[in-house]
């Protein structure tokens, strides 16, 4: 079988379509074919084939699982979880039932995600923990359950947060400000910042009680 046209996608120019004896077989990213050396005129088996098709695929969900990381920081554990997605299967918009990727095309993608630095759990910890303090405030408490729920290693929380500027202090001080119109009773307001894991003498020593 031969590869008779590769032409550039309309609304992707990083990816190519792929022509096999006159019909459309496959596409592939601009570098995928660079790396797996397609041309055009070129004989190829049925299983060379299928191994490009299986590349398309890799191109295809990396380039999705890129743009998932790149929306903000992920989480590791987020991440794995947003492929496995992937692996189930799911419908078209015609109602057509999808056979989800192989967890070993999944395993690649990672991987590469990994070599190539965007999953990465200390900074994502770095960008949660500062990202939270700078928007609205939260204590170290409730910032180690977030990041542990998100599968991040309590070694690399407590790294993160010794790291940081941030303390309790001034963190409370910034709820206390965006909360007092709604709670002016301070009992009422206690209860609430104990609720997002501020400590008692903390409290009272912010609210001067």
């Amino acid at each position: 079988m031969k590869i008779t046209a590769i032409s550039l996608q309309t609304r992707d120019k990083n990816r190519v379509n792929v022509s096999v004896d006159g019909n459309y077989r496959f596409s592939l990213d601009v570098s995928q074919i660079i790396d797996l050396g397609l041309k055009i005129g070129q004989d190829y088996s049925d299983a060379q084939l299928l191994e490009f098709e299986t590349e398309s695929q890799f191109g295809k969900l990396y380039g999705r699982a890129l743009e998932y990381c790149l929306m903000r920081p992920h989480s590791a554990r987020e991440v794995r979880d947003y492929l496995y997605r992937k692996t189930r299967p799911s419908r078209s918009k015609t109602g057509e039932l999808k056979p989800g990727v192989s967890s070993e095309l999944t395993g690649r993608v990672f991987n590469r995600l990994v070599e190539k630095g965007y999953i990465n759990d200390q900074k994502f910890a770095h960008y949660w923990i500062e990202n939270r303090s700078l928007t609205k405030g939260s204590s170290q408490r409730k910032l180690v359950s977030e990041l542990r729920s998100k599968g991040v290693e309590t070694s690399i929380i407590e790294q993160i947060l010794c790291e940081t500027e941030r303390n309790d202090s001034l963190e409370i001080q910034k709820i206390i400000a965006q909360k007092r119109p709604k709670y002016p009773d301070d009992q009422k307001l206690m209860m609430y910042l104990a609720r997002q894991g501020f400590n008692y003498d903390d409290i009272k020593s912010a609210l001067d009680i």
